[in-house]
């Protein structure tokens, strides 16, 4: 049977599909489209592989390859393309999109400069000096809130403590002298 040296209507058809609508058909889609009725599915497979159809799979790859010279975003045409998208709105009145479609040829063109500063530094990469000085800076610039409330948990800190301890020696000690580490705890109190 041999390899055939043209393509058909319906392949052409097919490869033109499958190129213009990447990513919203698929194969089979495309083969039904192109008139492979029932098979398909099949045809779809047979078509994009090397072995069974080359001219098919070549074609392809020449649409593809058209397509991203047609396409392509160089930065002359980009340029051009933004210009011209400016002045329609400018004819139009449409101030707004003009200056956005200024903005865009400028920033392009790398007359505007934006900048975004993520720090995601640990506390591990910083030296000695620098976590202090941070630290002086925090416990500044937050005083006022922990003033207030600082003492007075100092305070509960050191009773619950206290508290801890005193039960801690009473239970170690016999069981007629806690009655006097509860009375030396009430005393302390």
């Amino acid at each position: 049977m041999g390899v055939p040296k043209r393509l058909t209507e319906k392949q052409i058809k097919f490869a033109q599909l499958v190129v213009s609508n990447e990513g919203r058909m698929n194969g089979t889609e495309c083969a039904k489209e192109a008139g492979y009725g029932e098979a398909a599915r099949i045809r779809a497979y047979e078509l994009q592989n090397p072995k069974k159809y080359p001219l098919v799979v070549k074609y392809i790859g020449e649409l593809r390859e058209e397509n991203q010279r047609k396409y392509s975003v160089n930065f002359e045409r980009h340029i051009t393309e933004l210009a011209k998208i400016r002045q329609e709105a400018l004819k139009k009145g449409a101030w707004s999109a003009a200056v956005n479609a200024e903005v865009a040829r400028g920033k392009a063109a790398g007359l505007y400069i934006e900048q975004k500063i993520i720090r995601t530094g640990k506390l591990d990469d910083l030296s000695e000096e620098e976590l202090e000085s941070r630290m002086k800076e925090i416990i500044d610039q937050y005083s006022p809130i922990l003033e207030g409330s600082a003492k007075e948990l100092k305070q509960k800190v050191k009773t619950r403590q206290k508290q801890i301890r005193l039960k801690n020696v009473s239970s170690t000690l016999s069981s007629s002298q806690p009655k006097k580490s509860e009375s030396l705890s009430d005393h302390q109190k």
